[in-house]
């Protein structure tokens, strides 16, 4: 046997390179693809496994399918007498990844297969059996493929969301009866045609199929959809919590469920068992069908723990939206509706509750749209909609996700996290340590009276020393974010470079909610 001849590309004629560039695989060709021997490695040992897999769902898939046509056309039975893929799996010429904003990753593989299944399916009629036999089977394909969005549940994204860039190239043969029905002149590029225009139709670019991973329900994290406003107007009759004097009262407020904001606390008032505080509050709902407002009276100590006076929890599922509605509830010890120490008489509670729910466009541009449709649609002397509807007036809430950094580099350690800075309040991410590139991924709010036109917010990266050092903070880089854009849009999803930074980057989501 004769060595293989290897030559450089410049010393082959035009006639040589256009016969083995097409079967050169994207790696070789375009540079913003991947070399990935080790996926193709991993699949060519999983093969046999993923055959039985594959093979059981399309079982399960195709059962249906048949029933739908036994009794029709004189068909009594179909029946697969043969289903494997055969011992040769795809394989990938390239893998080129996507940087995206989204909450999302976003793959292109190039996708080769020329396999040699054996299927074979039986179609039993009255008076024969009828074979039919796929065979020689290739695909060429480019999908692209995103797992969203990401999850901290295993494996970590909820859904396969898969699209052809370009119609794919399909290639078999068909035998019937014994006989290569593909070999009829003009039968075969009818198939072809006819299953590369049925695939397009439904999976080509922007069409999609979504293959659901995880329960949305158990892993989308649930935004913000209004705000509670709270009046505590009163309390009547508390309970004495020491032996000798009075009580010195306030309430703590708060929603129930996970990653909400700190507690709201009113005032205290000394000596006093039937307060008055008209003090109000906005609290962030993110599923009024589930969350309880929580109501917990305590008294005062100036030394040690704060003697609770009783509690009471209202379920938001019982407010209608945009009205308010007046409660005066019985305090309790706990909720258990069993617990005998519940029969002491501990007072009783007044509040004022409001649900408000956001606008379903919050933004400027939105809006403005919505007031120019019904102003065509009111006739030439149209006002503008009252204050109500006035979209650069109104309360609301602004979030702020700060979902990482890349490439912060400190003098003296890389420990970063980061600050926000607006109306005068900071807030700040957990700090992560040894790295140049920290994901944070954290949510904050700001409750504002005014959509934030002509304002800005400074988010900065820091790195802190962990032990004893003269200089345990450093400043790793700034941005001021114009809000403007966030206002009239609603949303932005953006990586900015960061100041005083040689190659920083942070890359920040802003949300304007209006109520």
């Amino acid at each position: 046997m004769q060595d293989a001849v290897v030559r450089p590309l410049a010393e082959l004629d035009s006639e040589a390179l256009q016969n083995i560039l097409p079967e050169l695989p994207l790696w070789v060709k375009c540079p913003d693809y991947e070399r990935v021997d080790w996926l193709n490695k991993f699949l060519l040992d999983m093969w046999p496994y993923l055959d039985k897999a594959i093979c059981s769902i399309i079982r399960t898939t195709a059962q249906p399918i048949f029933k739908e046509y036994i009794g029709k056309y004189g068909i009594e039975a179909i029946e697969f007498e043969h289903l494997t893929l055969g011992t040769l799996p795809p394989t990938l010429h390239g893998l080129k990844v996507f940087d995206t904003n989204q909450n999302d990753l976003v793959l292109e593989p190039a996708v080769r297969w020329a396999g040699n299944p054996n299927i074979t399916l039986v179609l039993k009629l009255k008076s024969l059996a009828v074979t039919v036999q796929l065979l020689d089977l290739q695909v060429f394909a480019a999908p692209r493929i995103s797992l969203k969005p990401l999850v901290p549940t295993f494996p970590c994204f909820a859904n396969i969301v898969v699209s052809l860039m370009e119609r794919p190239h399909v290639d078999f043969g068909l035998r019937i009866l014994g006989g290569d029905v593909m070999s009829i002149p003009g039968l075969y590029r009818f198939v072809q045609e006819t299953i590369k225009k049925q695939v397009a139709s439904m999976y080509l670019w922007p069409q999609t199929l979504e293959i659901p991973v995880l329960d949305p329900s158990t892993v989308v994290v649930k935004k913000p959809v209004g705000l509670l406003h709270v009046k505590v107007v009163r309390a009547m009759k508390l309970m004495k919590a020491d032996i000798i004097g009075t009580s010195d009262p306030y309430v703590k407020l708060s929603l129930s469920g996970e990653d909400l904001p700190a507690v709201k606390k009113t005032s205290i008032k000394k000596h006093n068992l039937n307060p008055v505080w008209n003090e109000n509050f906005r609290l962030i709902v993110k599923d009024p069908g589930s969350q309880l407002l929580q109501l917990h009276v305590y008294d005062w100590d100036k030394v040690g723990g704060h003697d609770t006076l009783g509690m009471q929890v209202v379920p938001l599922k019982t407010l209608t939206p945009q009205e308010t509605k007046q409660l005066t509830l019985d305090l309790l010890k706990s909720t258990d509706a069993s617990d005998p120490r519940d029969k002491k008489q501990r007072g009783r509670i007044m509040v004022e509750l409001t649900l408000v729910p956001f606008k379903e466009d919050s933004s400027i541009s939105g809006r403005l749209d919505q007031i120019n449709g019904s102003r065509k649609g009111s006739g030439k002397g149209s006002e503008l909609v009252d204050n109500d509807d006035d979209p650069f007036n109104g309360s609301g809430l602004l979030s702020v996700t700060v979902q990482s950094a890349e490439d912060v580099d400190g003098e003296s350690h890389n420990n970063p996290y980061a600050t926000l800075l607006f109306r005068g309040e900071r807030k700040r991410t957990k700090m992560i340590r040894k790295t140049r590139d920290p994901r944070w991924n954290e949510e904050f709010q700001f409750m504002i009276d005014q959509p934030p036109l002509r304002e800005k917010i400074r988010i900065e990266v820091l790195s802190k020393r962990t032990g004893f050092s003269f200089r345990s903070r450093e400043s790793l880089g700034y941005v001021e974010v114009n809000l403007d854009d966030v206002v009239y849009n609603g949303r932005i999803n953006e990586k900015y470079h960061l100041i005083n930074s040689k190659n920083g980057v942070v890359h920040v989501e802003i949300q304007w909610d209006r109520v």
